[in-house]
């Protein structure tokens, strides 16, 4: 199950934004999930996450991981505007 996440984080956030993150992405290998590829621009006011879950479950679980919700403090002071798509499939180019 591949799920993107794009997140437009304001210059005053970034910091808390990669704390956040800091805290939260080595949750993923937990719930047999992985990252695929992270892209961020220079300023670090702009990211998108391609993350690959084994099935439903699994991404569900990450939600509700105590330790990611114990963190989304960090998230919310940080000011994100958070998308997150779940379920896309790879198009043939």
């Amino acid at each position: 199950m591949i799920v993107t996440v794009v997140a437009r984080i304001p210059p005053s956030g970034v910091r808390a934004f990669a704390e956040y993150e800091d805290a939260v992405l080595p949750l993923l290998g937990d719930h047999e999930a992985g990252i695929e590829r992270r892209l961020r621009n220079a300023d670090g006011t702009m990211e998108i996450q391609v993350l690959d879950f084994p099935h439903r479950a699994a991404y569900d679980a990450f939600l509700r991981d105590p330790r990611r919700v114990s963190r989304r403090f960090l998230l919310e002071a940080s000011g994100a505007k958070i998308e997150i798509h779940v379920d896309l499939d790879d198009v043939p180019a």
